[in-house]
């Protein structure tokens, strides 16, 4: 037993170790991006070359801190990579966006917002998307993931909802989806429902079966007919949205259902 008890020790030296090392690690990579956003900013470096940066530093915190078990970081990278996803050109507020994010980071692996801090609240904070023009459009807070591959798929549903002035997130792997619905707890899932690995039709339903998304309005998206038969493993609750002509009708109809029109 005092063996046992002994090697636990050391994994958790080794864990408290490595995420320490991380931390310090991702300060400077945070101070890097705060330096190259500001040249951005006046012209000193391509914007397209920034956004190439911010997002590989993004995805490169996102895994590293899903690695070491650091959710709240994970979290708020992953929106920092999504952020300018399927935009050409950034608005004038992106620089401030892309500070904004670099601050909320930089706060959390400095240990100004504890790392136990709820990510739903956190991530509702930051900035939308770039490509949602706000306008004469209200931001709502309501929180809609999408679960698509990246593409003009995705970007158009993105836009229809965004239309609607709801927040949007998107996220091209089911297993990652799962841990984002339990951790930021969206008010809407929209699933594609074909996916690599794993299906969204099985994510569909493993979300209605688990006590703690079982509660999450989730709709699913497909260009499947309406009698096919992997539809019908469905929950009887769970709106479907068809590709085509009737996309904007099923999309209505289904925020109509879920309540949130």
């Amino acid at each position: 037993m005092t063996e046992i008890l002994t090697r636990e020790a050391v994994v958790d030296d080794i864990v408290t170790e490595l995420r320490r090392t991380f931390l310090d690690e991702a300060g400077e990579v945070l101070r890097g991006l705060e330096l190259l956003v500001e040249d951005a900013r006046h012209g000193r470096v391509k914007t397209d070359q920034m956004v190439h940066e911010v997002r590989r530093a993004a995805m490169r915190l996102r895994g590293e801190a899903a690695n070491l078990g650091l959710g709240l970081i994970g979290a708020v990278a992953a929106r920092l990579e999504d952020y300018p996803a399927g935009v050409r050109h950034l608005p004038p507020r992106a620089f401030e966006d892309l500070e904004h994010f670099i601050e909320t980071l930089l706060d959390i692996v400095e240990g100004r917002l504890p790392l136990e801090t709820e990510a739903a609240r956190l991530v509702r904070r930051l900035p939308p998307k770039a490509g949602f023009s706000v306008g004469d459009i209200e931001v709502r807070d309501v929180e809609v993931l999408l679960v698509m591959p990246y593409g003009a798929a995705a970007h158009f549903v993105e836009r229809e909802l965004q239309q609607c002035g709801y927040r949007t997130h998107t996220i091209a792997n089911t297993f990652d989806a799962l841990a984002v619905v339990v951790r930021t707890k969206p008010d809407l899932v929209i699933v594609g429902a074909v996916m690599p690995e794993l299906s969204g039709i099985d994510l569909v339903i493993g979300l209605h079966s688990m006590p703690a998304t079982r509660n999450t309005p989730t709709a699913l998206i497909t260009s499947l007919p309406p009698d096919d038969d992997y539809l019908k493993l469905l929950p009887k609750d769970v709106p479907v949205i068809h590709k085509g002509p009737q996309f904007g009708d099923d999309l209505a109809e289904a925020l109509d259902r879920l309540f949130l029109i």
